[in-house]
């Protein structure tokens, strides 16, 4: 028999069935992706450095979507407040991705490169050294707490008796929609706020 014009595995294909499995079920193994793939499950080995590897084209394939484009804007803050609105859109699209990402260390050049592009800005900015990384982790903090938000049911608290949290009640009724997008914009604010403040605090530049 000839060889099949289309090769039955490579990476592109990998990463895509381990995504499907992750959006899914939250998880993956590689037996199941090479299931899900018609080939046996040592294949996979010629094509991934084994389910950490994989673990990686997953960081890689949904940190595509990120527009690393917003770190050349200034001033910096601008340029934070646009990585964190496509950073959060981004995983907002893979939520169950989340807490496998967040448990492996960060491999990926490509993923890589963003952040040495997001420590760049900030260094430029004025921030100090030991500031930068501490800014960067928190703004993921709340980048990724949000993207799990936007998955969460739009009702996330039922109350059957009002007249025992009657106050609760009340803020729930003038919430109206758009709960996850209006708290992760004071978050944001709030982020940029302290982060002005802190480069002020060292003499830095404000814009």
């Amino acid at each position: 028999m000839g060889r099949p014009r289309t090769p039955l595995l490579d990476r592109e294909r990998i990463t895509t069935a381990a995504l499907e499995l992750v959006d899914a079920q939250g998880e993956f193994s590689v037996p199941q992706i090479a299931r899900r793939l018609g080939v046996q499950t040592g294949s996979l080995y010629h094509h991934v450095d084994g389910r950490d590897g994989i673990v990686e084209l997953l960081r890689e394939r949904v940190a595509e979507a990120i527009d690393a484009t917003t770190l050349d804007l200034r001033p910096w803050d601008a340029a934070m407040a646009a990585w964190a609105r496509s950073y959060r859109a981004a995983f907002a699209a893979h939520p169950r991705a989340i807490p496998l990402l967040m448990t492996n260390p960060v491999r990926a050049p490509r993923v890589l490169e963003h952040y040495e592009r997001a420590v760049t800005l900030l260094l430029d900015a004025g921030f100090r050294t030991a500031d930068v990384m501490p800014v960067i982790i928190a703004l993921e903090n709340m980048v990724l707490g949000s993207a799990l938000d936007l998955a969460a049911p739009e009702a996330m608290w039922e109350i059957a008796d009002v007249s025992a949290t009657p106050r609760l009640a009340e803020a729930l009724a003038a919430l109206g929609d758009s709960r996850t997008d209006r708290s992760f914009d004071l978050a944001l604010e709030g982020f940029l706020a302290h982060a002005r403040r802190t480069l002020e605090a060292r003499g830095g530049a404000s814009g």
